[in-house]
């Protein structure tokens, strides 16, 4: 099914509606992102060369690397999802956004917790679990926000006008549901005392890195994916069917991943979760065959939005593959502790997540402004920029981490030799970062540019209308 629009009045209140919201939304998401590469970037010059900014306990690199990496996620992945989210659930309902006043307020207050807990972060105030190293205080207003967003969303989905259900309204209604289910339950049992002992920690934090980067990333992003590419090829998404399956499958195994084979926990753990994770390939496979009969034959510009969004797919199916391959027994002897993780990581983040809120945001932002994008040149630049820095910054990490990964399973390779093969590679990554950085701030302007004008035009508009002459009566009777 492809959903259907009807270019009437109806749009242009749906557009005002969500303006304030998104920009709220999306111009926070955008300095997050590059406050978040900036960090990563430091944090990597630091692995070989820590002499680098060493007068500065900030900037080491167990302080850089989980503050970028949370920056990344939730300054501006969740975010910008969110934005898109309530675009995608309004348009859909053919109704403006439910409690417009609710999702600015939210983002405010999203922005402030990702604000406190990067700060804390800095400082040396981290909880030490993965995804969740913000402290307690912004936690909560992590989560307050998110469930004011999603009141609104809900609110907008339940006032409906168009009935009919779509793809993509499965995969993102069910992201509302899952961050604040994991994200709470997490944090209480992680955070809160009292806390739970010996084994029960890092399971619990595994349980959460692989629901948050894993699974609710690829809610967020293939629902958007089943979204944009059917509206923008003006074609059908292909095989609804085989759409359902991959959304139930991926629900389904997606949840069980994320133990590492060599975890010292109870075998039938890591088991259990290489098998759900050879499962995986399923639901990929599934979303992968509804990808690819979509777009195949759609006559669309490269360079914009569509172009954007293949490129995210494309990367959530290699993605996808390469954590089965961490899963597999065979494999992860030879992967774990090494560079090859941080690659997927990053590669799901940036080259999954990200390219299909760039490209999302691109489509979304000129209808909903109500005029184009103010430096339309950056937007294909960006598109070039952002693929060349995905693939020098994961590539690398993915190849250095083979190498590292089979020189310290060779015992008469000395460990700081195996270590040492690594940092070639890291160094080409670092290209890859400046790349991604520099596509971000390409980003950052036609957000920040198109932000500023739409306030000189509301300025413009209040002191024209202060400055109109009052009715009177005799006016009145003269109009009459």
């Amino acid at each position: 099914m492809n959903p259907t629009e009807n270019n009437s009045s109806c749009d242009r209140e749906i557009n005002a509606s969500l303006r304030v919201p998104l920009l709220a939304l999306f111009g926070g998401a955008a300095v997050w992102l590059v406050v978040g590469l900036v960090l990563g970037l430091i944090a990597g010059i630091k692995f070989h060369a820590p002499e680098f900014l060493g007068g500065c306990s900030w900037f080491t690199y167990g302080h850089l690397a989980p503050a970028a990496n949370d920056a990344v996620l939730y300054g501006f992945c969740i975010p910008a999802a969110l934005g898109v989210m309530l675009w995608i659930f309004a348009r859909l309902s053919q109704n403006p956004l439910a409690l417009p006043l609710v999702p600015v307020v939210a983002a405010n207050l999203w922005h402030l917790g990702v604000l406190i807990g990067t700060v804390a972060i800095l400082l040396g105030d981290s909880t030490g679990h993965t995804w969740i190293e913000y402290p307690r205080v912004a936690a909560v207003l992590l989560f307050a926000a998110f469930l004011l967003i999603a009141v609104s969303a809900a609110a907008t989905f339940g006032w409906r006008r168009e009935q009919d259900l779509y793809p993509s309204h499965w995969f993102l209604f069910a992201a509302l549901l899952w961050f604040p289910w994991i994200y709470s339950t997490a944090n209480l049992l992680l955070i809160s005392n009292p806390l739970p002992r010996g084994v029960v920690q890092p399971i619990i934090g595994w349980w959460l890195a692989n629901n948050l980067v894993f699974v609710w990333l690829a809610l967020v992003g293939v629902g958007t994916a089943f979204y944009f590419l059917p509206k923008i090829s003006v074609r059908p998404l292909a095989n609804s069917g085989f759409a359902l399956f991959g959304f139930i499958t991926l629900i389904l195994f997606g949840t069980w991943c994320g133990i590492p084979q060599g975890a010292p926990v109870p075998a039938w753990l890591p088991t259990l979760s290489s098998v759900a994770a050879v499962l995986t390939i399923i639901p990929l496979l599934a979303i992968s065959i509804v990808t690819v009969k979509t777009v195949c034959g759609a006559c669309v510009s490269c360079h914009g939005p569509f172009c954007f969004i293949k490129f995210g797919m494309i990367s959530f199916v290699v993605s996808g593959i390469l954590y089965l391959a961490e899963a597999c027994p065979q494999y992860s002897r030879v992967l774990e502790f090494t560079w090859f993780g941080v690659g997927q990581t990053q590669l799901q983040l940036l080259g999954f997540a990200a390219m299909i809120l760039f490209g999302a945001i691109y489509e979304l932002l000129p209808q909903v402004m109500g005029k184009p994008l103010p430096l339309p040149k950056f937007a294909k630049l960006h598109f070039w920029v952002a693929i060349a820095g995905v693939l020098l910054f994961v590539v690398p990490l993915i190849i250095g981490g083979i190498e590292q990964g089979e020189k310290l399973a060779d015992a008469s390779v000395p460990f700081a030799a195996a270590n040492a093969a690594a940092l070639q590679f890291l160094r080409v990554s670092a290209t890859g970062q400046l790349l991604i950085l520099l596509g971000a701030l390409l980003f950052t302007a036609n957000i920040f540019i198109m932000t500023i004008q739409w306030k000189i035009g509301l300025v413009k508009m209040v002191i024209a209308y202060l400055k109109s002459p009052l009715e009177t009566p005799e006016t009145v009777e003269v109009k009459s």
